[in-house]
């Protein structure tokens, strides 16, 4: 989802990445800013946390299905090590994240030094080792518009909703149409299948298809206003051929605006082409 979230405003997402000299690959995400600060447009779309980073190289470690631990953080700061030695970038470059959909206990936090900040949701820890780690617990972001696009992914089915409502309420004239089928399919996933379980893993493809099919069955029991809810005049009439255009709209309704001297001098133009 990231990819078709991010890459239109300009934010690189790579995916398998290489964390050192001799691979294998990482299971993580790397989001690559190419402008010197975050645009307006790019902070709508990240969440907190990730969008008050000032690194160019932010690496994204998600747990969904399994609970955040002792060999969570230790992946991370492998990642955060190895990614900054192999691509021979300071602190400063790089930035990697814990991103956890289920809500991390508070005896886990406390272990491993963590701490709420000023944001809901986004924690720091004083510990040497994980001081550069921060974790996002998506149950806790706020509800604001930025949070939603990942809050999709929290564990609980309230806050999922929320997440939902909040993109409702989005133009989503500025969306793919690959996010939004993505979108539906994940809604589809979560609300209409009786809540899938955590374990329950799909790929984005997947999803995707998902999405399409439910988006298309959705639209045909629509009524006709309701499917073109939100269209202008020019896109509603979009296809339709003169005769089409007349018995759809009738031909009163059609010269209703013109005046007499505006149609008398069409029909002599289309006299004369004749």
């Amino acid at each position: 989802m990231l990819e078709e979230l991010l890459i239109p405003v300009g934010i690189e997402v790579h995916t398998e990445i290489e964390v050192m000299a001799d691979p294998p690959k990482a299971d993580i995400l790397l989001l690559r800013r190419t402008h010197p600060a975050w645009t307006p447009e790019q902070l709508k779309r990240l969440p907190d946390g990730i969008r008050d980073s000032g690194a160019d190289h932010i690496l994204l470690e998600f747990k969904y299905s399994e609970s955040v631990g002792l060999s969570a953080f230790r992946q991370a700061v492998g990642y955060d090590y190895f990614y900054k030695d192999s691509k021979e970038l300071t602190g400063r470059e790089v930035q990697t994240f814990l991103i956890s959909a289920k809500t991390t206990r508070k005896s886990t936090l406390d272990k491993f030094g963590y701490s709420p900040t000023d944001r809901a949701g986004v924690y720091r820890s004083l510990h040497p080792l994980l001081e550069s780690v921060p974790l996002l617990i998506l149950n806790e972001l706020s509800e604001e518009p930025h949070n939603a696009y990942i809050k999709c992914f929290a564990s609980r089915t309230e806050m999922k909703r929320a997440a939902f409502r909040t993109l409702k309420g989005q133009n989503i004239g500025l969306f793919s149409m690959k996010l939004l089928w993505f979108l539906q399919g994940l809604w589809k996933h979560w609300f209409f299948k009786g809540g899938a379980p955590m374990k329950q893993e799909l790929t984005p493809e997947e999803v995707i298809e998902m999405g399409k099919i439910w988006g298309d069955i959705y639209l045909s029991t629509l009524p006709p206003e309701e499917r073109l809810k939100g269209l202008g005049p020019e896109e509603r009439l979009r296809g339709l051929g003169p005769k089409e255009l007349v018995r759809a709209v009738g031909i009163e309704e059609l010269l209703k605006g013109m005046s007499v001297k505006e149609i008398e001098a069409y029909l002599r133009k289309r006299k004369k082409k004749k």
